[in-house]
């Protein structure tokens, strides 16, 4: 059984969703569908073919390579940024805020943290330059994989639909 209409989950993705509805999508039990409407309304805002199945972040999926069948990371602007099994992040542009002065690009005056114990690295997208993450690590801390997503036992486990089918 759908609870919500096509047109209020592309509402919801495009933030012009009315606030009472917003509040009862929050408050109550996901349909099965609704992850489907969600795909659907965020495949509509993409100029490329690959079919979205997974969203990572407002400008950041994994989707299904139309040529190849892999799975990739993909920018919403269609640039891909590699596998999805491998961290996207090293196909970013990085900008690392490591001096006083780039701090307080950010920070007020002696509120920014101290860049012997803490940096900002922030990750962009090479080709339309959205910024997709930013960590906060020590400086020497390796760049972080947020997670690898078990994408078979979440559609077949969580959300109950088919799973997208790709090359092996």
């Amino acid at each position: 059984m759908t609870t919500y209409t096509k047109e209020q989950v592309a509402s919801l993705v495009d933030g012009k969703l009315d606030w009472d509805t917003t509040m009862r999508m929050l408050s109550m039990p996901k349909d099965n569908e609704r992850f489907a409407l969600y795909l659907e309304a965020l495949q509509k805002k993409v100029q490329w073919k690959d079919k979205i199945v997974l969203p990572l972040g407002p400008h950041l999926y994994i989707a299904q390579s139309a040529k190849t069948k892999q799975w990739v990371t993909k920018c919403e602007c269609g640039h891909e940024l590699g596998d999805y099994r491998e961290n996207w992040k090293l196909n970013a542009v990085v900008y690392v805020r490591d001096t006083e002065e780039a701090m307080n690009e950010v920070y007020p005056k002696l509120m920014a943290p101290d860049t012997n114990w803490q940096v900002y690295r922030e990750y962009y997208c090479p080709s339309c330059g959205v910024m997709h993450d930013i960590e906060a690590p020590t400086p020497w801390y390796p760049v972080i994989h947020d997670f690898e997503p078990d994408i078979e036992a979440f559609y077949k486990d969580w959300i109950g639909l088919p799973v997208p089918e790709r090359a092996a």
